[in-house]
């Protein structure tokens, strides 16, 4: 009776190399998604340099205004001519 039972293990064919790289870019997919979840849910707080950076007064010479630009007069508006059938 011993010797019906076979407790080998099965035979399991080696996995190919498309397989090899399916399964680690799964894995590697996956922990991409994780760290980017949990850079949305974890707030990423500022360097104290930066938050002092943003209360000193700033020189006219470092906050410069953007000059307006004015109309181009080289451009002429295009005339609007019937379709003719």
């Amino acid at each position: 009776m011993a010797a019906e039972l076979d407790f080998s293990p099965p035979e399991i064919p080696e996995p190919t190399f498309l397989e090899n790289v399916l399964r680690y870019g799964l894995f590697f997919g996956a922990i991409f998604q994780l760290i980017c979840v949990l850079a949305i849910i974890l707030p990423v707080s500022k360097s104290h340099k930066t938050d002092s950076e943003s209360f000193e007064p700033k020189n006219s010479e470092t906050v410069k205004k953007p000059k307006a630009t004015a109309p181009q007069i080289s451009k002429k508006p295009k005339k609007e001519t019937k379709k003719k059938r």
